[in-house]
């Protein structure tokens, strides 16, 4: 195993390197900055990032600006949608060696990342609470942080109004007061979603204003998620039926007796997605997310 230089040594280094006088055209350019107004202060970031690392969730936002991804999360990694990340590293908070040989110019993780003192001596690192926005403004802070806030907006403004008529056009199909729920397997567990966990939950329940059933709105509205077992699903389901599939883990539930007695299932109103295209609310999965939802309950 390759030994690990202390970091102060190799953050002379790289440093050192970037600021060569035959350093190659496209290093790091350090000298035009803006100052991005995190939750945790003024931070001095590029003003046009180039070499971006992402310790988690923000990938999808980050290459929907058109932004350059070295570093990725294993979590992203894995989206099919994210084709641009096929040849990007996979890092985590604890590889500070591999991080600083990506020679980032911006680092964006979750406020629970570890090791952020050493990965502002690397490059500017701004991290955000998950959950503590909305996934729309969200995706407008990436755009302020990436000096894109235009191109946010834009693109918030034309989702919403895409999400909200594919809303009203499929009340007027399947009635005012029918309800659909979310739900994940995963490993051997099963999850029942409320409006702001991925998985398509902010478009159906925040844009399209469709109906939650009242078990799921009673625990999983408030936490975001419940855990609940394959015996009790029935009183989850909805009268339509979105399964955030993860085709590597326990699906034998569906071949239950009574899985198979499910009014959404007997109805075939129960549509399958791939959960590693479904984990995340970024604009390229809300994009496929709102595709996927107009197909199955429109049958377009």
């Amino acid at each position: 195993m390759r030994k690990m230089l202390p970091l102060p040594l190799m953050l002379v280094l790289v440093l050192s390197a970037c600021g060569a006088p035959g350093a190659e055209k496209g290093e790091i350019a350090r000298a035009e900055t803006i100052t991005y107004q995190s939750g945790k202060g003024p931070v001095e970031v590029p003003a046009n990032p180039q070499r971006v690392v992402v310790l988690s969730t923000f990938a999808g936002n980050v290459l929907a600006l058109d932004v350059n991804i070295v570093g990725v999360d294993s979590w992203s990694k894995m989206n099919p949608r994210f084709e641009e990340l096929k040849d990007v590293e996979v890092v985590t908070d604890d590889n500070l060696e591999k991080i600083i040989e990506l020679n980032p110019d911006l680092i964006i993780g979750l406020s629970n990342t570890k090791n952020v003192d050493k990965l502002k001596q690397i490059a500017p690192t701004v991290t955000f609470t998950y959950g503590k926005l909305d996934y729309l403004s969200q995706h407008l802070e990436i755009g302020k942080l990436l000096n894109k806030e235009e191109e946010a907006k834009k693109w918030i403004e034309q989702f919403k109004a895409e999400a909200r008529q594919a809303g009203k056009d499929i009340k007027a199909k399947i009635g005012e007061d029918a309800t659909v729920s979310v739900i994940e397997n995963y490993d051997k567990q099963l999850y029942v979603f409320g409006d702001n966990w991925a998985r398509g939950t902010e478009i159906l329940y925040q844009e399209m204003k469709l109906n939650m059933p009242e078990k799921v709105k009673k625990m999983a509205l408030k936490s975001g998620y419940y855990a609940i077992s394959p015996e009790v699903l029935s009183d989850f389901a909805g009268d339509y039926v979105i399964f955030s599939k993860n085709a590597d883990g326990d699906t034998s539930f569906q071949e239950t007796e009574t899985y198979q007695n499910i009014p959404a299932v007997k109805n075939n109103r129960v549509f399958e997605a791939n959960a590693k295209e479904f984990y995340f609310n970024d604009p390229i999965s809300l994009e496929y997310q709102l595709d996927f939802i107009k197909k199955a309950l429109l049958n377009k």
